[in-house]
């Protein structure tokens, strides 16, 4: 297989391994439901745990973890053969087509999630010790404030922290910043619509329930 071809292939199937929509179908087998319509309306594992059950909430966050991971995976793989130092970059670049592959579903008219658990199985493909310590991180935080939200946030900001102390490595510390940038910038208008409904920014932030913003 030439490179240029094993690009394509990587792109385009990390687009499409992206825009699988297990959030989507679940709640159409289980429930009946379009996901996108209820709850917090985000085709994400977060809201399908409120609106479809905790263990099918469960395989969705496995599904749209493994989605980043199988992209990054693929790349490599279709890599493997070629002796080129830069071909991390076309697996960092799959990462990212599965992540605008869930925000933009084709089968969907291209409305999908925000992306957050797609985002942290392509980075953690590079950084796996970023599970157990993101995960340690998230639990103390949402011990010391009782705010999922704001622990979840930090959690993931933690990545290229972690690429750096762990990994000593500043591609992944790009990559993981840049890619966190995704979902993050997804919640904006959410957070200004709770904004218009809540009253104020802190009582936005100091909810306590999660079910309305994921």
């Amino acid at each position: 297989m030439s490179q240029p071809l094993a690009i394509i292939i990587s792109l385009v199937a990390g687009y499409f391994l992206g825009s699988f929509p297990s959030a989507y179908i679940m709640g159409r087998l289980r429930k009946g439901i379009d996901i996108r319509t209820v709850g917090s309306r985000n085709m994400g594992a977060m809201n399908s745990i409120y609106n479809i059950g905790f263990i099918y909430g469960v395989i969705v966050l496995a599904l749209d973890l493994g989605k980043g991971a199988a992209a990054v995976a693929m790349a490599h793989w279709l890599g493997r053969d070629f002796d080129i130092p830069w071909w991390i970059y076309i697996e960092m670049a799959a990462g990212v087509a599965s992540v605008l592959g869930h925000k933009f579903p084709i089968w969907l008219k291209f409305k999908g999630g925000k992306g957050g658990a797609t985002v942290i199985g392509a980075v953690l493909y590079f950084i796996p010790w970023g599970y157990p310590i993101g995960f340690a991180i998230f639990l103390v935080l949402l011990a010391l404030t009782r705010v999922p939200t704001i622990s979840y946030g930090l959690a993931m900001l933690s990545f290229p922290f972690i690429a750096w102390l762990i990994y000593h490595n500043g591609r992944y510390v790009i990559f993981s910043a840049v890619l966190m940038l995704i979902p993050f910038l997804s919640y904006i208008p959410r957070l200004v619509e709770m904004r218009k409904k809540g009253g104020s920014w802190k009582r936005v932030f100091a909810r306590k329930s999660i079910k309305d913003r994921f």
